[in-house]
């Protein structure tokens, strides 16, 4: 019987098969040994068959409908027994190194809760070294090295114990900002998130945007939300309320302005359905807000005046 593996490398995916063989390939060829668990939000586009055809025979969790990325990796929580977690989209490709890169620095640093990848977009151009915290609350990609607020969901190792102590993952988030989230709760608990010492060997090639559409109405929709959340469930208190009451003021003001900003966000109907959205769900998310506060051994405080705005 082989020896247990340390890490569940946990693939989140949904109509993946024009992309997730090459995932699939690249962790085929890594240098240690690990569990692979793809996670099928209910594709219906091939997936699952090819997924049953693959060479590295990943263990496949079917789930009865789409519960976006968050709800995947939450889902995969359940099952996972190794010591570590390894997050990664469905559209990334790691080196032959990474997943060693990523344990070997976990393994030399007790403290650290989670080690972050380097992001590579498909042309070799830098997308993320983690992720910072911005001066009204955003997570935002590092664009060059820095210490990191937090770590890209896209590809990064967790110590499983850590996380579930935080409290796991926001599944009710869909997708955006279940890194962000479970960055500030893993600070609130007084862990580090690490930097690999050697950023080659844990970059990650990733094809963003395979499998959903930054800029869409869909992506501002969920990102803007989960930004707000997530301040709701961890920052300090004026932070997020002044957040929320900005975020209604400018949504209220749009209509009277002769000209606005062309994205998406700032158009009226996807804000009032986030504020619609972020109120439905405001007595459930005091109470876990109350719930992150009982596990804090740091104070929200004192975490925002460290990170936000660098």
């Amino acid at each position: 019987m082989p020896p247990p593996v340390p890490t569940t490398v946990v693939v989140v995916t949904w109509r993946g098969v024009e992309h997730i063989t090459a995932c699939l390939d690249a962790l085929a060829a890594q240098e240690r040994p690990h569990r692979i668990l793809v996670v099928d939000n209910a594709s219906d586009d091939g997936t699952a068959a090819l997924l049953a055809d693959h060479p590295s025979a990943p263990e496949v969790l079917r789930l009865p409908g789409n519960t976006g990325y968050a709800g995947g990796i939450a889902a995969a929580l359940s099952v996972v027994d190794t010591p570590y977690m390894a997050w990664l989209n469905d559209d990334a490709e790691p080196g032959p190194r990474w997943l060693a890169a990523l344990e070997d620095t976990l393994a030399a640093d007790p403290e650290a809760a989670a080690v972050g990848s380097a992001l590579e977009l498909a042309d070799g151009a830098p997308q993320s070294f983690g992720v910072r915290l911005t001066a009204d609350g955003h997570g935002a990609d590092l664009a060059g090295r820095a210490p990191a607020f937090g770590f890209c969901g896209g590809a990064a190792l967790l110590r499983t114990s850590a996380l579930l102590a935080a409290g796991g993952v926001a599944a009710s988030f869909f997708c955006y900002y279940e890194d962000t989230d479970t960055a500030w709760r893993l600070r609130l608990q007084g862990r580090r998130v690490a930097e690999p010492p050697d950023v080659a060997a844990a970059a990650v090639r990733h094809r963003h945007g395979a499998s959903t559409r930054p800029g869409s109405k869909a992506f501002h929709r969920w990102n803007e939300r989960n930004r707000l959340l997530t301040l709701l469930r961890c920052a300090p208190w004026p932070v997020a309320f002044r957040e929320l009451v900005r975020f209604a003021v400018i949504t209220l003001l749009l209509p009277l302005r002769r000209s606005r900003p062309a994205g998406a966000n700032f158009r009226v109907g996807l804000r009032c359905a986030v504020l619609t959205s972020v109120l439905a769900r405001l007595p459930a998310t005091l109470g876990q807000r109350r719930r992150i506060g009982e596990r804090a051994t740091v104070s929200r405080r004192d975490v925002w005046r460290t990170w936000a705005g660098l």
